[in-house]
Protein backbone atom coordinates (compact mmCIF):
# COMPACT_ATOMS: atom_id res chain seq x y z
CA UNK A 1 0.00 0.00 0.00
CA UNK A 2 1.22 3.51 -0.67
CA UNK A 3 2.52 5.46 2.30
CA UNK A 4 0.33 8.44 1.41
CA UNK A 5 -2.78 6.23 1.54
CA UNK A 6 -1.85 4.96 4.99
CA UNK A 7 -1.16 8.45 6.32
CA UNK A 8 -4.49 9.70 4.94
CA UNK A 9 -6.24 6.76 6.61
CA UNK A 10 -4.59 7.55 9.94
CA UNK A 11 -5.51 11.24 9.66
CA UNK A 12 -9.12 10.39 8.83
CA UNK A 13 -9.32 8.32 12.01
CA UNK A 14 -8.10 11.13 14.28
CA UNK A 15 -4.39 10.33 14.42
CA UNK A 16 -1.83 13.07 13.93
CA UNK A 17 1.84 13.43 13.20
CA UNK A 18 3.68 13.94 16.48
CA UNK A 19 7.20 14.51 15.07
CA UNK A 20 9.66 13.42 12.43
CA UNK A 21 12.39 11.06 13.54
CA UNK A 22 15.59 10.37 11.63
CA UNK A 23 14.11 7.47 9.64
CA UNK A 24 10.51 7.28 10.79
CA UNK A 25 7.52 9.55 11.30
CA UNK A 26 6.03 9.30 14.78
CA UNK A 27 2.21 9.23 14.81
CA UNK A 28 -0.08 9.47 17.84
CA UNK A 29 -3.72 8.67 18.46
CA UNK A 30 -4.75 11.47 20.88
CA UNK A 31 -7.91 9.60 21.92
CA UNK A 32 -5.95 6.63 23.29
CA UNK A 33 -2.44 8.04 23.71
CA UNK A 34 -0.99 5.27 21.53
CA UNK A 35 2.21 6.13 19.67
CA UNK A 36 3.64 4.33 16.63
CA UNK A 37 6.50 4.84 14.18
CA UNK A 38 5.65 4.84 10.47
CA UNK A 39 8.34 3.98 7.93
CA UNK A 40 9.27 6.49 5.25
CA UNK A 41 9.20 3.99 2.38
CA UNK A 42 7.00 4.73 -0.64
CA UNK A 43 5.40 1.31 -0.35
CA UNK A 44 4.46 -0.18 2.99
CA UNK A 45 3.66 -3.88 3.12
CA UNK A 46 0.05 -4.75 3.93
CA UNK A 47 1.08 -6.68 7.04
CA UNK A 48 3.02 -3.67 8.32
CA UNK A 49 0.14 -1.27 7.59
CA UNK A 50 -2.27 -3.52 9.52
CA UNK A 51 0.16 -3.70 12.42
CA UNK A 52 0.55 0.09 12.56
CA UNK A 53 -3.23 0.54 12.59
CA UNK A 54 -3.69 -2.09 15.30
CA UNK A 55 -1.08 -0.44 17.51
CA UNK A 56 -2.77 2.96 17.06
CA UNK A 57 -6.20 1.40 17.76
CA UNK A 58 -7.54 2.33 14.32
CA UNK A 59 -9.59 0.25 11.87
CA UNK A 60 -7.58 -1.61 9.23
CA UNK A 61 -7.15 0.37 6.01
CA UNK A 62 -9.11 -0.72 2.94
CA UNK A 63 -7.03 -2.80 0.59
CA UNK A 64 -4.69 -4.03 3.32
Amino acid sequence: MKRAELLAHLSNHGCRLEREGSRHSIWINPATGDIQAVLRHREIKKFTAKSICRKLTVAEPPGA
